[in-house]
């Protein structure tokens, strides 16, 4: 028994790890990249047309997800967007279980692992919005209860929330650092890094990576920031993030830049949908 067991327990880790290196998974991880395009690209838009004065659209992938519904096709567009996003999910779930095996050390392997498991949990997120969205079963929010309030609840919760808000912090400090170091541009094959066509798409890169590292930035300090006051409502996500920008001088123009940013990480996005490397 014990060993019958043990041997279709071999034979499914055999599946998992085939399935993780097959051509369908390949083409699954790439139309899952054109979702996230679409959900960068729409939140970008909606930052843009709230630098413009259009405070009716949400820029965060929730508000994507509601702009999409309000298009041609919209529930079609939804439904599609949000299996790309359950694509991404079984792409980095099989990556934090069998990838990064060509890192000899063990330690990076570890992080690189963890890390694809904490992906899988941030596009599993954006395709439940989705599907909310879809179905017409999610609510606005109003009078709901933050993460950030529910946590400072609980003994301890108030630095809980300090060090999630610093966590978020130095991702979107890690995401700059990327853009500035280049170290994103391994997510492109050796072709979509080559000539002029390579160097827009660097550039896309480098101007997404720094807009999503300052959004993360700003949304990580509201959260240390409402952790520091116990003030659940001082801390949000990244729509409370960008009308945090445009109330600042200059505003405006600082938003419409954060936004074209973000649209490139989506264009950026879509770059590496067509030449996938790591």
């Amino acid at each position: 028994m014990t060993m019958a067991g043990g041997s279709t327990a071999r034979r499914a880790e055999g599946a998992a790890r085939d399935a993780h290196n097959s051509t369908w998974m390949d083409r699954a991880a790439r139309a899952g990249l054109v979702a996230y395009a679409v959900v960068y690209l729409m939140i970008g838009w909606l930052a843009i047309q709230l630098a413009f004065g259009d405070r009716e659209g949400k820029p965060s992938s929730s508000g994507a997800m509601h702009e999409l519904a309000q298009q041609p096709f919209g529930d079609v567009l939804i439904w599609v967007v949000s299996l790309g996003m359950f694509l991404l999910v079984l792409w980095k779930l099989l990556d934090a279980a069998f990838g990064h095996r060509e890192e000899q050390d063990t330690s990076k392997r570890t992080r690189a692992r963890v890390t694809s498991a904490a992906k899988a949990v941030i596009y599993a997120a954006i395709g439940l919005s989705g599907l909310r969205v879809a179905t017409h079963s999610g609510s606005s929010g109003k009078g709901g209860k933050t993460w950030t309030a529910s946590l400072m609840d609980v003994t301890g919760g108030q630095l809980l929330v300090a060090l999630v808000g610093l966590a978020v912090m130095a991702y979107g400090g890690y995401q700059v650092y990327k853009a500035w170091t280049g170290d994103f541009a391994d997510k492109l094959d050796a072709e979509g890094r080559s000539g002029s066509t390579g160097t827009a798409y660097l550039a896309f890169g480098r101007a997404g990576y720094t807009a999503r590292g300052v959004a993360f930035l700003i949304v990580g300090g509201l959260i240390v920031y409402g952790a520091a006051t116990h003030d659940a409502s001082k801390s949000g996500g990244l729509d409370q993030a960008l009308f945090k920008v445009l109330d600042q001088p200059f505003g405006p123009v600082l938003l419409c830049l954060l936004g074209a940013g973000l649209a490139c990480y989506g264009l950026f996005t879509l770059a590496r949908a067509r030449h996938l490397g790591k």
